[in-house]
This record gives structure tokens, sequence and C-alpha cells, in this order.
């Protein structure tokens, strides 16, 4: 297991997504799978740096696991921000057009439709999201 303790901002996305990436090159990770994982680390610290502690800024903890059979990487989000389970927001409604759609969720539901897993829980005053993807 590989961690990084970051500042939560939007500058700091690019150092995230580097760490992240050098964990799926050593499992000759597939690049479609790479820019799966790299969306998703955009949108998950991003809201993290966005909204956690608004206003000021605050840590983000990453880590990364490998799980064998079938081989995957589990990537874990934690902040002690504001509780929010982004999992527990309403869909999207995708028939609609982009003038009639509601502002936001469209991050999560693109997240939650290209990882294998997502898992949400708030412990202990930290907000604990995972996301796993098959390595294939």
């Amino acid at each position: 297991m590989k961690e990084l303790t970051i500042d939560a901002t939007i500058e700091n996305i690019a150092a995230v997504t580097a760490f992240v990436e050098v964990q799926l090159e050593q499992l000759d990770c597939p690049l479609k799978t790479q820019m799966q994982v790299n969306i998703a680390i955009d949108e998950l610290f991003g809201n993290i740096a966005s909204y956690a502690y608004t206003p000021g800024i605050g840590a983000a903890t990453v880590r990364v696991e490998v799980t064998e059979n079938p081989l995957a990487v589990v990537i874990t989000f934690i902040d002690n921000g504001v509780p929010y389970d982004p999992l527990a927001e309403e869909e999207p409604d995708i028939t609609l057009s982009a003038k009639e759609r509601q502002i936001g969720g469209l991050g999560i539901y693109m997240v939650k439709k290209t990882m294998d897993d997502i898992t949400y829980e708030y412990k202990d005053g930290q907000n604990i999201l995972k996301i796993r993807k098959e390595i294939r």
C-alpha cells in the first residue's frame, strides 16, 4: 500500500494523479483504464478540494492498494472535511439536454459508471471514499 497526504487544493490534482499513475504503470495498466482512473481522481479529489474545507484548506490522504484475483487497484480518498456522501445524491437524468439538466452530479455519475466498485463511509470524523478498478 502506498499513501500520499497532501493539501486538498485544485492545484494538487496533478500531483495526486501522478502519484496514482506510478502505481498503475507498475501493473502494466491499460491506457483506457488509466484514463478512467484519472477522470475519477480529477472528480473525487476536485470535489474534496472544492467543498470539504470551504472556505479553508485542509489535508486529504490518497491511499493506493493492489488486490489480486482479479487484479485491481483500490484508491481511497480520506479527508476530515464536512461529512458528505456523494453516492447518496440522485443520479442526473442523462436523457435531458444539457440546458434542461440540473447542474452537478454528472461527474460522480461518470465515476460510478466507470469504476467496478465505489463505497463511502463517514467514520471517526473522516469521509472515506473508495473506488476499485480491475486491471484487465
